[in-house]
Formats: structure tokens, C-alpha cells, sequence
């Protein structure tokens, strides 16, 4: 339950408007972005994953209709659209409404049957600062659809159909991490996901100390995409040149440390940095988790920061603009650990930050920043917040 003076009153405001468009008093539900803590580029090697859900998210006011159309509002966008679920599908417009027409006809597809919806989209989740505001979307729109069809659906194959609708009807390969926090986080954890196995576990991430520090560099260069594309296409090289030493490998998950040191002059250059961080970096994962069970937030922070090194030595996903984010928040007191997150090539820093240092941080990051590009960075301070859910506030 939400309790907050803010977000209550975000929440009348979307009621009343959505009263105010449609006639009626819709349900509510909201699907969170997410931060990734630790493990970077190993979810489509098989391997290990530490996102945590974040306090901004994406709320759906809905409200089930007699016929099969899905109306459909975006507050943010200020535009609106139309999905007849009974007329042939339509993907890639290159639109917002390939979320909602990709959530509700793979949703469909799993012998969901869903009935019309009148929605309002609302989001607080900054677009393209890495934070995942299409997996809120995806997430946020699946669960209204399904819940006010009468239907409950496994939060993990609620995350399955929202990949699988990214993937088809918006163009976009991603991993399974996104969707899979946003539907599965809770409050005052993290979440520790093998992205081969789908399992999961909590993990708790205490912020009686600390709190988890986001800086938005407010870039994204044009390498970003084809980028991706090329270091899947490099990860799977690698597959295929240690397979002829270690036979029974499906992924780069497979591959010990040991194995890739007694491997490693078989690989090109290029494609040995790329192993050697992804195996590195499963294993940094692994150890991280282990630091928090034991509330060890200092051996926590430094996998961080040697996380941010491989990534931009031996994977080359970095850019001068994330380098300055983390190189400040290193001279900053009170930091533990600072690293890039997501994609790379622009987006977003994630820090561990103690509390009683935050205002310091903040000032030094903005200042520091701005001096050495000329653009002011966004900073969010989040806790662990919880993933998928009906949202019933104080007010209604």
C-alpha cells in the first residue's frame, strides 16, 4: 500500500482524470523502472544478474470495457491510441503503442483471453536514462489487462510476454533482466536472477546506512545500438572458439575463470577482453550477493568499481561521460562503490552512497559534471522499491 503525500496525490490526480475522460472510478496498477546494481552484458550470455527496482515507476488506471478495443491515453506523451484485439496485429509502428498492442496480443497468444480496456498511462521513470521505462510500461500494462480481465498470470511469465513483446513487436533483443525486476522486486531487496535458469532470490539490501545513488549523464551516443549488437556477436565467437576446447559450453556462463586463463591466447584480442569481462563479471555478481548476506557494503562497493573497469577496458561499453561520473564519485567521501549501468555509450551511474553523505555528493557530482560538459546531470536516490502490483492508496 502507498502511503506517501506525493504519490497519493499523483494518484488522485490520475484517477480524476481518467474519471474525467472515461466515466468511470478505474482501478490502479504500477510496474517499477529498475537499476542494475551489479552484472553487466551477462544476461544473454546465460549468466548472473543484481538489479534492484527503483521508486519510480509507471501507473496504469484501467478499467475493463464490453467490447474487445483497448483505448488507450499516455499523460506524458499527451497522445492517444486505439488496439482492436479482434482485427490483425499490428507491430513496429515505431510508437509507444507497440508496447501496449505487443503486451496484450502475446499476453493473447498464452491463451489469455482479454477483454477491452480503457487505460491511462502515467510514468515518472526518466526515458533514456537507462532506467528501463519500457519494461514499467510493458510490466504496468500487462498486469491491468490481465487483472481486470479476471486473470491471474505468473509474475515470471508476465516477464516472459513482456520480453517477448519487445522483441516482436518493438524490434528490441533484449535480456529477460528488465521485465523480470520490474514484475518480481521487493522492497528492501535486491534480486539476485539467473538469467539461464530463470530462478530468482531476494537479497536483502539494507538502507539503514546507505542509499543507492543514480546520475543520468544525460547522453546517449549513437553507438549504443549497433554496439550491443556487435558484443552479442562477439560473445557468441567466443562460444564458439573455446567449444573446441571445453565441448559441452552453451554459453559464456559455462566458462570458469580457470578455463578462460588456460584458453585465453586461443582467442583474438578483441574477443578475449570481451570473455574475460563477461566471466569476470559473473563471478563479481556472485561475490557481491555474498557481500550483502553478510552486510559487507564495503567489499560490496569495490566489485563496483572493478565492474566499471572491466566494462570499459575489456568490454568497451563505456564513454568519457560515464568515466567523469564515476571518476567524481570516486573523489567523493561516503562513497562505496560507483559503476556504469545498462547498455553503455551514455545512460546512467549507479552508486552506494552513505546517507549522511548525500548532499555532499550531489553537489560535488552536479558541479563537477557541468564544469567538464556544460550539460547538468539528473540525480535520483532511491531505496529498493517493491515490482508489480495493484496500487490501493489512503485516499480511495
Amino acid at each position: 500500500m502507498l502511503r506517501s503525500t506525493h504519490m497519493s496525490s499523483n494518484l488522485e490526480k490520475l484517477r480524476s482524470e481518467f474519471h474525467s475522460i472515461y466515466g468511470r472510478v478505474p482501478r490502479m496498477f504500477r510496474a517499477p523502472g529498475r537499476v542494475n546494481l551489479i552484472g553487466e552484458h551477462t544476461d544473454y550470455n546465460g549468466g548472473f544478474v543484481l538489479p534492484m527496482a527503483i521508486e519510480r515507476g509507471t501507473t496504469v488506471a484501467a478499467t475493463a470495457r464490453t467490447d474487445r478495443k483497448i483505448l488507450v491515453r499516455s499523460r506524458n506523451r499527451g497522445e492517444a491510441g486505439e488496439i482492436d484485439l479482434d482485427s490483425p496485429e499490428l507491430m513496429r509502428r515505431g510508437s509507444w503503442l507497440d508496447y501496449i498492442e505487443g503486451m496484450a496480443r502475446i499476453l493473447e497468444r498464452t491463451g489469455v483471453r482479454l477483454l477491452g480496456a480503457d487505460l491511462l498511462i502515467d510514468s515518472d521513470v526518466p526515458s533514456g536514462a537507462g532506467l528501463s521505462s519500457s519494461a514499467a510500461l510493458e510490466i504496468s500494462v500487462g498486469l491491468a489487462l490481465t487483472e481486470i480481465s479476471d486473470v491471474s498470470i505468473d509474475k515470471v511469465q508476465l516477464a516472459l510476454v513482456g520480453q517477448a513483446a519487445e522483441h516482436e513487436f518493438v524490434g528490441a533483443n533484449v535480456g529477460i533482466m528488465d521485465q523480470y525486476i520490474s514484475a518480481l522486486g521487493k522492497k528492501g531487496n535486491a534480486l539476485l536472477i539467473d538469467c539461464r535458469s530463470l530462478e530468482s532470490e531476494q537479497v536483502p539490501l539494507s538502507s539503514a546506512e546507505t542509499r543507492v545513488v543514480i546520475c543520468d549523464s544525460k547522453v546517449k551516443h549513437d553507438l549504443a545500438a549497433s554496439n550491443y549488437n556487435v558484443r552479442r556477436d562477439e560473445c557468441e565467437e567466443g562460444v564458439e572458439i573455446l567449444r573446441k576446447f571445453l565441448p559441452g559450453i552453451a554459453q559464456l556462463r559455462d566458462v570458469t575463470r580457470l578455463q578462460f586463463e588456460q584458453y585465453a591466447g586461443s582467442l583474438p584480442e578483441n574477443i578475449r577482453k570481451r570473455v574475460r569481462h563477461v566471466v569476470s563479471e559473473n563471478d563479481r555478481t556472485l561475490l557481491a550477493v555474498d557481500s550483502l548476506r553478510k552486510g559487507d557494503l564495503s567489499s560490496f562497493g569495490k566489485l563496483m568499481w572493478e565492474s566499471h573497469t572491466s566494462l570499459r577496458d575489456d568490454f568497451e561499453v563505456s564513454c568519457r561521460e560515464l568515466d567523469l561520473l564515476v571518476d567524481l564519485a570516486f573523489e567523493c567521501k561516503g562513497v562505496l562503490g560507483g559503476r556504469m549501468t545498462g547498455g553503455g555509450f551514455g545512460g546512467s551511474t549507479v552508486n552506494l552512497v552513505r546517507k549522511q553523505n548525500l548532499e555532499m555528493f550531489t553537489t560535488q557530482v552536479l558541479e563537477g559534471y557541468a564544469r567538464n560538459t556544460d550539460t547538468e546531470p539528473a540525480i535520483y536516490i532511491s531505496e529498493p522499491a517493491d515490482g508489480a502490483r495493484e496500487v490501493v492508496d489512503a485516499i480511495r
